[in-house]
């Protein structure tokens, strides 16, 4: 337990939190995708994968998307792995929860027909990415996909209701500085497509998506995206800021009651009905020969 929040054991330089608040905010993640791809054939992934026999889940978190891929699929066999244990009691048969670090050696023999990622930004340094993608190249099928979505954590607005020194106009960067300074980027959304492929997947494509976050838009499929983000936010905002302005803050690692005070302030800031905020997600997606 660190500032409050319950942090993996298996590494120390992490940021995410590994608690009930985190899932909650994960969770909420999740709901969001699969609103925003609702029109889609498979709001759970958009590669071209009909019937998986076998698929990994990296930074499954609390399980929802393996455990949702699983009953979706019930021939397939289904791991989800993170670095520490998931909140759920109950699993699909076919659904497998395990604790790991990724960057260790992989233990499964299954060639795999779709290997995913979400919301892993920040967890590797370059070269560790480097590691991670060939890891996964080497223990996909040929044929087989890999699919990852990123978020930017940079909140913008086309029409001006966001004052340019407002705390949440800096919040990117804010973070962004921080991570360059822990040597573990959060631009994973700009470089992964470029990783991929250098990885040796082909047929590399990607989605960009606005996020809105609050219930502003006029469509209703963006108004109900943008109701579950802010609630993505809110419950979000600690747990991501905690461990790096603790760490990594400037001019020198801010304390936990000052990095509390901040998030505070920029929640209230978030609740403000006139704002029409959005962040940009990316998803990205590619085959192995």
């Amino acid at each position: 337990m660190i500032n409050g929040r319950k942090y993996s054991s298996l590494r120390d330089d992490y940021w995410g939190p590994s608690d009930e608040q985190q899932f909650e905010t994960l969770n909420a993640g999740h709901v969001l995708y699969l609103v925003l791809d609702s029109n889609q054939p498979n709001p759970l992934f958009r590669s071209p994968v009909k019937s998986p026999l076998y698929v990994l889940d990296i930074g499954t978190g609390p399980g929802t998307w393996a455990i949702d891929v699983a009953d979706q699929f019930p021939a397939a066999t289904v791991y989800g792995v993170d670095l520490s244990p998931p909140p759920s009691t109950w699993v699909p048969p076919n659904c497998f929860l395990q604790v790991d670090d990724v960057l260790e050696e992989w233990t499964w023999r299954e060639e795999f027909d779709l290997i995913h990622m979400r919301l892993m930004l920040g967890a590797f340094t370059d070269t560790e990415w480097a590691s991670v993608y060939k890891k996964c190249f080497d223990h996909l099928r040929s044929g087989g996909y890999i699919e990852q979505i990123e978020l930017d954590v940079r909140v913008m607005s086309d029409d001006g209701s966001l004052a340019p020194d407002s705390l949440l106009a800096g919040w990117g960067q804010t973070f962004l500085d921080c991570a360059r300074r822990a040597g573990r980027p959060l631009d994973t959304q700009l470089t992964m497509k470029a990783k991929i492929e250098a990885a040796g997947f082909v047929d590399v494509q990607e989605h960009l998506y606005k996020c809105p976050i609050g219930a502003w838009p006029k469509d209703p499929l963006l108004k109900d995206a943008g109701r579950i983000n802010l609630n993505h936010w809110s419950s979000g905002l600690e747990g991501w800021a905690m461990f790096l302005l603790t760490r990594w803050g400037a001019p020198e690692p801010w304390t936990a009651d000052e990095a509390r005070v901040y998030v505070a302030r920029v929640r209230d800031e978030l609740k403000k009905r006139r704002l029409h905020i959005w962040h940009y997600t990316r998803r990205v997606w590619g085959r192995k020969p």
